[in-house]
């Protein structure tokens, strides 16, 4: 049985404290990644609700919290040491990560990072006082700079848009170990909310949809269906079971997404042996 930790909330930055330990090898062709560690390992949210960004008027992200709880919740039932960081500017996130990135993982399954904010073309993710590129993340989890996390998976969660655009959808007829070397930039796993270049629907009292039905699939199919397939439903479910409704604003309403999912995966994901 893991052990299940409770959830924390930061309101300041941590101070770092670097470890170093050997890297970590499996059976090479191993078709699941090991889920058998003391620890499942460190989920972290950076979850945006306000904004001070010069020369930049962003909303506030009502129901971003929805969201917040939901994720924390659903990490938690899958055995995560989840920390949720409201608001933070860049420079403090950056030194979060880089803590992370420099801990001690032997012990754990893997890594989630979460961003919950707004975001533009580009790739371009936003903190509280500034645009950032999301690489600036999850460039510090590569194989070179992040020793014990080698050969485990990385999961990056992106709930933001991804530009402007709007799709309108299109209407269907129902008719019609050995030690070998592994690249820098394996078992990642990007779950993004929707597809470059377009916008992502979040609801102030529900949350955003990509987050809710992620959190429903990991409730519910979580310890039984690998991440990758629990994904493609998640992405079945935001296609298909939602359309935005704002008739007072016709260019935002009767609108569709479909969330994004890019694998660097080497093996399964299942988060099992619980």
């Amino acid at each position: 049985m893991k052990k299940m930790f409770g959830r924390k909330e930061v309101n300041s930055p941590p101070q770092i404290s670097p470890t170093v330990a050997p890297a970590y090898t499996i059976e090479r062709y191993s078709a699941y990644y090991p889920m058998n560690h003391k620890h499942r390992g460190q989920a972290i949210i950076f979850a945006h609700s306000v904004f001070a960004v010069p020369n930049v008027k962003l909303p506030n992200r009502d129901g971003s919290d929805v969201d917040c709880d939901m994720l924390v919740e659903s990490l938690e039932r899958l055995h995560f040491e989840v920390t949720l960081y409201k608001d933070y500017r860049l420079s403090d996130i950056l030194r979060v990560t880089e803590k992370v990135s420099s801990m001690d993982h032997s012990n754990s399954d893997c890594l989630l990072v979460a961003v919950l904010s707004h975001g533009d073309e580009g790739e371009v993710i936003y903190a509280h006082d500034t645009p950032y590129q999301i690489s600036s993340i999850w460039t510090q989890f590569t194989g070179d700079r992040c020793r014990t996390l080698v050969g485990k998976p990385k999961i990056f969660i992106i709930q933001a848009c991804r530009g402007n655009e709007l799709d309108s959808g299109v209407k269907v007829e129902k008719d019609g170990v050995a030690r070998y070397s592994i690249p820098t930039n394996a078992d990642f796993l990007f779950a993004f909310a929707t597809i470059s270049g377009f916008m992502s629907f979040r609801n102030t009292k529900n949350g955003s949809w990509f987050i809710r039905e992620l959190c429903n699939e990991l409730n519910e199919n979580g310890q039984r269906l690998d991440m990758l397939t629990l994904l493609t439903f998640v992405v079945q479910k935001v296609a298909y079971g939602y359309e935005s409704y704002a008739p007072v604003h016709p260019d935002h309403h009767m609108k569709k997404q479909t969330p994004c999912v890019v694998s660097m995966l080497t093996r399964l994901l299942l988060f099992n042996n619980v």
